[in-house]
């Protein structure tokens, strides 16, 4: 195949390798400041999160509220208080390592107006980002509410790790990709650290799918009585899967690349060996080294005023 050949058999992975780390790059991208508090300058800034709050529609007015409802007046008033004071935005988006807020205008159009300092080991706390800590928030949310909250901390900590390491071992693949154009062995190395990308990959687009979709459920448990929904960004989990789905596909071309495409050219040099038991012409050493183009018995008359010999000598070659 030649180097070539090589060369073109590890472009594919080594281009899937890059749409994955690309991917990961972009879910990391998502309500990240793009300087202090300001607003992500980029739509993917914007556009991209993990969950949505949308508390545009939030009822202030308990005769309003659903019936069979048992309100906290703490909570409630904590709630109108920072709606009052306009400190409750009409939506909270949530990334990896910080979250966005902002407002909507008469028209739906919503406009960032702050973000969240950047942390390593973020997650999204609602009584402490609406300031609810002072109220009785464990009896009117329930202890369900609050697990529920722990139990995203927790889950939060470890896929913002996985999505970390993900991201390391999908720039240590591409690198080392490239030695994967000299020889099988580099594929095999390659191979191995894709299987680990993959694997982290997996494991962070499954823990983020499920944990968001179990904050969701809490909110809508907890906070529908007030008309506050929750929902999960659908963009961002596509951006998260896609990346899973590059990593699938480049380990599984990584592994290709091993078994075959060895960059050995198939053009060999050809060596024609001799059969066994052939005869080779040599030269008379009774004539100075010259040989007759005649063959076999030359008669008796073949020595006067010839050069020629009655027999001419041959050698057997036993190879």
């Amino acid at each position: 195949m030649g180097k070539a050949g090589r060369f073109a058999c590890i472009l594919t992975p080594m281009l899937l390798t890059l749409a994955s780390l690309i991917c990961i790059a972009i879910v990391m991208i998502g309500q990240t400041p793009w300087k202090g508090n300001d607003a992500p300058k980029t739509s993917l800034g914007r556009d991209l999160y993990f969950f949505k709050a949308d508390t545009s529609a939030f009822v202030s007015d308990p005769n309003t509220i659903l019936d069979n409802v048992n309100l906290d007046n703490n909570l409630l008033k904590a709630l109108q208080g920072a709606a009052g004071a306009k400190e409750l935005k009409d939506f909270y988006q949530v990334g990896l390592f910080s979250y966005c807020e902002g407002d909507k205008d008469d028209k739906g159009k919503e406009t960032i107006t702050y973000c969240s300092e950047r942390k390593f080991s973020f997650y999204f706390d609602p009584t402490v980002v609406w300031e609810l800590k002072d109220t009785n928030i464990q009896k009117i949310f329930g202890d369900k509410f609050q697990k529920g909250l722990d139990a995203y901390k927790k889950a939060a900590s470890w896929v913002v790790w996985a999505f970390v390491i993900t991201l390391v071992l999908a720039a240590v693949e591409f690198v080392v990709g490239i030695f994967a154009i000299f020889s099988r062995w580099g594929s095999l190395v390659t191979t191995i650290i894709s299987t680990a990308q993959t694997i982290f990959a997996l494991a962070a687009a499954a823990s983020a799918t499920a944990i968001y979709l179990a904050l969701v459920g809490i909110f809508e448990t907890a906070l529908k009585p007030y008309k506050i929904k929750a929902s999960v960004g659908s963009r961002m989990l596509s951006v998260v899967w896609l990346a899973v789905a590059f990593s699938i596909g480049s380990g599984l071309f990584w592994l290709f690349s091993v078994c075959c495409c060895s960059g050995k050219s198939p053009h060999k040099k050809v060596v024609v060996e001799k059969t066994p038991y052939t005869y080779e012409r040599v030269a008379s050493p009774a004539f100075g080294g010259q040989q007759q183009q005649h063959t076999g018995y030359a008669g008796p008359a073949a020595g006067h005023g010839t050069s020629g010999t009655a027999y001419e000598p041959f050698r057997q070659q036993h190879v």
